[in-house]
């Protein structure tokens, strides 16, 4: 049977996410950025909250865990590096374990950077991938506690897995990603049909999620740090691709 995962707007521009394993009835909340908007989507389905998973100790990730815990005795796995950070945490987990919801499986992989616990969410057979702030649609998280060596070796990881993935991240931030990669990448012509779609998907109020691996490997220049162009953009032309990522970080930070 299949994992359902359903989408939904929370705070002011994070995305929340249920999934839900059709098998067993178990029902997950990855992170936890609005107990409000959680309780709300899972009344809608008519779904039970059993567990949460946590990709990293931010604020706007973790603050509905207390009272969805209260409400619903739910269990909460997180990040073993982070567990010091986030308050509740039942299960820890690390870069290549595995979590069950239900007959669903997620593996996890470390994506330091954004923090330096960052973990992601892999559904393998389903193919979902809960990104977090690790990699939005056309961009990556700030670089608040990594350094560009590690976050670049961990966007590569993520760059291996299968084209058609889906790809569930944090945040609604493309619309302002598509500008930037735009800016410094302006002759890829997957960049520009990318970000033609995505202004069409927001006049019309539509998100931008949940969006294909494959799609972003062409378009997002984050994922492309090795790419002789964006080299030359920033006239490193020979250099280690950490460098040009650093680069194009530091970019995005002043765009």
């Amino acid at each position: 049977m299949a994992l359902i995962v359903d989408v939904f707007a929370a705070r002011q521009d994070n995305f929340g996410y249920l999934v839900h394993d059709e098998a067993t009835g178990r029902t997950a909340a990855i992170d936890a950025p609005e107990a409000a908007a959680i309780r709300d989507a899972l009344a809608r389905r008519g779904w039970k909250l059993s567990d949460i998973f946590i990709t990293h100790h931010h604020v706007d990730h973790v603050e509905a865990i207390p009272e969805l815990k209260a409400a619903f005795g739910a269990k909460v796995t997180g990040p073993a590096a982070e567990a010091d950070k986030i308050e509740g945490l039942d299960v820890l987990v690390s870069d290549g374990d595995q979590v069950h919801l239900g007959e669903s499986v997620f593996d996890i992989i470390a994506a330091p950077g954004h923090t330096l616990g960052h973990i992601v969410f892999y559904n393998a057979l389903g193919g979902h991938l809960f990104s977090a702030d690790a990699l939005f649609s056309l961009g990556v998280g700030r670089m608040f506690e990594g350094t560009p060596g590690p976050m670049w070796e961990g966007v590569k990881r993520l760059r291996d897995l299968p084209d058609e993935t889906l790809v569930y991240c944090g945040h609604e931030y493309t619309q302002s990603n598509a500008s930037f990669a735009l800016a410094i990448d302006p002759d890829n012509e997957a960049l520009k049909a990318r970000a033609a779609e995505v202004n069409s998907l927001r006049a019309a109020g539509k998100p931008t999620i949940p969006f294909k691996l494959g799609e972003d490997k062409r378009a997002n220049p984050f994922m492309r740090a090795d790419a002789p162009e964006l080299a030359r953009h920033y006239g490193l032309e020979g250099a280690d691709p950490a460098e040009v990522f650093a680069a194009i970080r530091k970019g995005k930070d002043n765009f």
